[in-house]
């Protein structure tokens, strides 16, 4: 009789699978990343209000687009503050703590805009509110960052700042929704007063998510007569990379403002295209961004930081030649809608995990708070240099002459800077 079969056979090693990352993070963590998750996404509900209400507003208190054009301006610039100002707060007083304080300010004051009687009270509140919203993307960023392992950080980061696309379609199904069953003169403050559901989430925040233990270390062996100050970013050993990051993300932005501003009253008054305004353009130009902050999520992680901005860089010049330089119809335009969303957001969701790995934890939040904000502050310029120098020449030289500009930077920024992918964080 022949002996039995004895030998072994292993089993076949799964494949690792796109959300192995996360399966294999803890309870913190993932509490961690659906905090800021959401947070991003409440943050782009309550932002996105005010671009589906000018139209009603104009139409209600007669004001003229220059008015509505300031209240976004004036929105922004108040955002880039707010964003420097949650950086440094994050660094003194905690990560978890700051992001509770600017989602409750963003919260509070777009509630308060649904109670606005005239012009000048709205620009007031929602200039306001843009500190807020500013401080949320910071605060959210360098928590989600320190949290994650090195590995999976682009990843991680990048499908928070997915959150944001959400909101901007949370926001167009409410605006539906309230447009269709109350009068416009109430439905743009309902709009507005359902802001304040961002603050009910900030419960959840407290009871279940602490700061990073990496932060926590940082704080423990700082001497309490040394805390972190803000203009450490400017000394000698860090300008360098705080100037050529500034320089990068003004760029990104500066690309971002100068398409998301102008293409569309290109398309509608120089090529008469009536696409532009239906909700089928909307909704490809949302799932477009948020197709673009999952892949790009990953790619950061998979090709790079640096390469990753240079794809999108190239991609998103490559659609703004498209639609300016190229004859196009109703249907076409309908379908670019996607590709627009997708290299023009997707851009930036590797920023939050490079800004991350590119400063020391002691003032990690006031470099990548500086760094984003002063770029959103410089870019928020973009769209009045595009409409003064349209005076001059056609909108799309304007729009395509900025946007290559915008986008050289980047990829010249990107080249400067070090690959940060991997990058071990400690309590240095």
């Amino acid at each position: 009789m022949s002996a039995p079969d004895t030998t072994v056979i292993p089993k076949a090693t799964a494949r690792p699978g796109p959300f192995d990352w996360y399966r294999n993070i803890n309870q913190q963590e993932r509490r961690t990343f659906w905090s800021c998750k959401i947070g991003y996404g409440l943050d782009g509900m309550d932002t996105q209000m005010l671009s589906f209400v000018v139209p009603t507003l104009i139409a209600m208190w007669g004001i003229t687009t220059g008015e509505a054009g300031l209240i976004h301006t004036s929105t922004l610039i108040a955002s880039a503050i707010g964003g420097w100002v949650a950086g440094i707060l994050s660094d003194r007083i905690g990560r978890v703590r700051t992001l509770q304080l600017t989602v409750l300010w963003f919260a509070f004051f777009t509630f308060l805009c649904g109670f606005a009687q005239n012009y000048e009270q709205l620009l007031i509140s929602r200039t306001l509110m843009g500190f807020g919203f500013g401080g949320e993307w910071t605060a959210g960023a360098v928590l989600m960052g320190e949290v994650i392992r090195a590995k999976d950080r682009g990843k991680a980061v990048g499908m928070v700042q997915s959150g944001w696309a959400l909101g901007w379609g949370l926001t167009a199904i409410l605006y539906a929704l309230l447009f269709s069953v109350l009068p416009p003169e109430d439905a743009w403050r309902a709009l507005f007063i359902l802001g304040i559901v961002p603050a009910v989430f900030v419960i959840f925040v407290r009871r279940l998510v602490k700061d990073p233990e990496i932060y926590r270390e940082a704080k423990a062996k700082q001497e309490p007569s040394n805390p972190a100050k803000f203009y450490e970013i400017f000394a000698p050993g860090i300008l360098f990379t705080t100037l050529r990051a500034s320089i990068l993300t003004t760029g990104a932005l500066g690309g971002y403002y100068a398409i998301t501003s102008w293409l569309p009253t290109f398309l509608k008054n120089e090529r008469g295209l009536s696409v532009l305004g239906t909700g089928g353009y909307l909704a490809m130009v949302i799932v477009g961004s948020y197709v673009g902050y999952v892949i790009s999520a990953y790619l950061t992680d998979i090709l790079g930081r640096k390469k990753n901005f240079i794809l999108f860089a190239v991609g998103s010049f490559t659609i703004v030649l498209l639609y300016t330089q190229l004859p196009v119809s109703n249907g076409v335009m309908l379908w670019l809608g996607f590709p627009l969303g997708f290299f023009a957001s997707g851009i930036f969701s590797g920023m939050g995990a490079f800004l991350t790995e590119l400063f020391p934890t002691r003032i990690r939040g006031s470099g990548q708070g500086f760094c984003y904000n002063i770029g959103r502050a410089l870019a928020a310029l973009f769209p009045l240099l595009i409409g003064l120098l349209s005076q001059k020449v056609p909108l799309s030289v304007g729009i395509g002459a900025f946007a290559a500009v915008s986008y050289g930077v980047v990829i010249l920024a990107a080249l400067s800077l070090p690959e940060t992918r991997g990058k071990q964080l400690d309590a240095q």
